[in-house]
């Protein structure tokens, strides 16, 4: 695997997203944390986004179905890239956020890693029961020069629950740079809750 020779980075408030690679810290869409610390994705419990008393209401008023249209907090777990350079551990929190399914088979997605919101759009297909595939492109910028600094190509298979209240999959990321040289592959699995109409902060947030 060769190593990024110019690379993407992102941070939040908090700095759980530190330097993305190890040279040059670029910022954009659908960058990634693959240098420590490592912030884990919180997988054991429960996290429907919908309180127990109100399913009964949301599921009436049309919050929750058998469909993949609608809002989601998401998250990216690394998993298989151990040898990645530098290593990063299988559980370790990649990228989270929120993601919106339209009914006319597109996507858009706002990574919480990226300072002041990364929006980057893709488009999803029905593959089977419960089973849906999306093709998403973020693009990075460098911050200085305002070019092109990483092309990037995320790729999802992802299985509704028959709730419909929530999905898991699994995702590859092929980093590309500005002149459409592959540098760089990632993959883990996805995890994502739905939003409703009755969904309360903070229950909310990305990573909750």
């Amino acid at each position: 695997m060769k190593t990024i020779s110019r690379a993407i980075a992102m941070t939040v408030g908090a700095g759980i997203f530190v330097t993305m690679f190890v040279s040059n810290a670029f910022a954009g869409c659908g960058d990634l944390n693959l240098q420590g610390p490592f912030e884990f994705a919180k997988t054991s419990e429960n996290s429907s986004l919908v309180p127990k008393s109100d399913e009964a209401s949301a599921s009436v008023r049309g919050g929750m179905s058998a469909s993949i249209v609608g809002l989601w907090k998401f998250q990216l777990i690394s998993k298989g890239n151990t040898g990645h350079n530098p290593s990063i551990p299988d559980g370790a929190l990649i990228d989270f956020g929120y993601k919106q399914w339209h009914s006319d088979g597109t996507e858009i997605q706002n990574s919480a890693g990226v300072p002041g919101g990364g929006f980057c759009l893709g488009v999803w297909g029905e593959t089977g029961f419960l089973t849906f595939e999306l093709n998403h492109f973020p693009i990075a910028f460098n911050p200085t020069t305002a070019a092109i600094a990483n092309y990037i190509n995320l790729r999802e298979q992802d299985t509704l629950s028959p709730s419909g209240d929530s999905y898991t999959g699994t995702f590859t990321e092929n980093i590309y740079d500005s002149k459409g040289n592959q540098v760089d592959h990632l993959a883990g699995t996805v995890t994502a809750t739905r939003i409703t109409v009755d969904s309360a902060f903070p229950s909310a947030l990305p990573t909750s």
